[in-house]
């Protein structure tokens, strides 16, 4: 008689191709809605979407908005419209391997690529040449480091940055503290592209509500929302690829740190403290102590990795307070 694992693991084969080929979720109304409302260009073969509106009347103001990982510009829809009260113009796109756009695999993403994304948008809007605002959230603010590092330094074709507002960034290698699904998909080597298939909406959803504080945790509506963004285009089999973005940060922390330390940008930094991904008050010293020219609003104490998310209000009062204060 066969082994009873044996038994076992001929009974879970087909059960796991089963599971593998569950098709993604269909989208929401209100993700559907994000999706008609927005556009797509292509860069080098790849399909980027984006999104803007025109607000304002009367203001030459521009906002270009950058989304984290592993979500997708529909991180912005609760700010979207009170932006559009004060902004001429509002921009957003899904970095390549998120959200609508393309993901290709196998792909070496990194920052440099989704700055040069960046750059072809907004040559492909005819804003190459326009002063624009920068606000982003976690892996948008390493892309806007490159961003700025390349403004200031004037090379040709590369856009100006009028302010920079970050939030809940890892732009510091040393107080950044990634999740463990995060960490074991990052170094799994040859077993990651087993994992990103292994990965489902428990465990993501188990994994994301850890980074929202308890009193703002996401609805489940607008969890299967993130994850469906995630498995559009079976987003989840590229995690791994985009996860070397850690990777990168720690390897060109000087280029990226020194941007930020060293411009004359007028900098804020939007900060919920419970964050446990950039912890306080570890990561809000440090960074204090290293960019002395940058203002900071910290949010309330219940606020975790999200802000934008967990207090749209807090977050858009608290930029729109520096923003009128240059």
């Amino acid at each position: 008689m066969r082994e009873w694992w044996v038994q076992v693991g001929l009974l879970c084969i087909p059960l796991i191709a089963v599971y593998l080929h569950i098709p993604p979720p269909q989208l929401s109304p209100t993700l559907q809605n994000w999706h008609a409302a927005g556009s797509f260009f292509t860069f080098k073969g790849h399909s980027i979407f984006y999104r803007e509106s025109f607000g304002a009347v009367g203001s030459s103001d521009m906002v270009l908005l950058l989304h984290g990982f592993p979500t997708s510009s529909y991180d912005w829809y609760k700010i979207w419209e009170p932006l559009s009260q004060r902004f001429n113009r509002i921009i957003t796109l899904d970095f390549l391997g998120f959200g609508f756009s393309d993901k290709p695999r196998p792909h070496r993403y990194s920052i440099f690529e989704q700055a040069n994304i960046v750059e072809a948008l907004l040559s492909h809007l005819g804003l190459a040449n326009q002063r624009l605002n920068l606000l982003s959230h976690d892996y948008g603010d390493t892309v806007a480091l490159e961003l700025l590092y390349r403004s200031d330094r004037n090379k040709t074709g590369h856009l100006t940055i009028n302010s920079l507002c970050l939030s809940n960034g890892g732009i510091f290698p040393e107080t950044h503290y990634p999740r463990l699904i995060q960490k074991v998909l990052k170094d799994s080597g040859f077993l990651s592209p087993l994992l990103t298939r292994l990965t489902n909406f428990m465990l993501f959803s188990r994994s994301i509500s850890e980074v929202f504080g308890p009193y703002t945790q996401p609805t489940e509506a607008e969890v299967w929302d993130m994850w469906t963004g995630i498995r559009f285009n079976d987003g989840n089999l590229v995690m791994d690829s985009i996860l070397q973005y850690i990777n990168q940060r720690l390897k060109h922390r000087q280029r990226w740190v020194g941007a930020l330390t060293s411009t004359l940008v007028p900098l804020h930094m939007v900060y919920g403290p419970l964050d446990p991904v950039n912890p306080h008050p570890q990561f809000i010293s440090l960074y204090r102590s290293q960019v002395q020219r940058s203002t900071v609003s910290i949010l309330d104490e219940h606020i975790s990795h999200y802000p934008q998310l967990e207090d749209p209000t807090g977050f858009l009062n608290a930029y729109l307070s520096f923003f009128n204060s240059f």
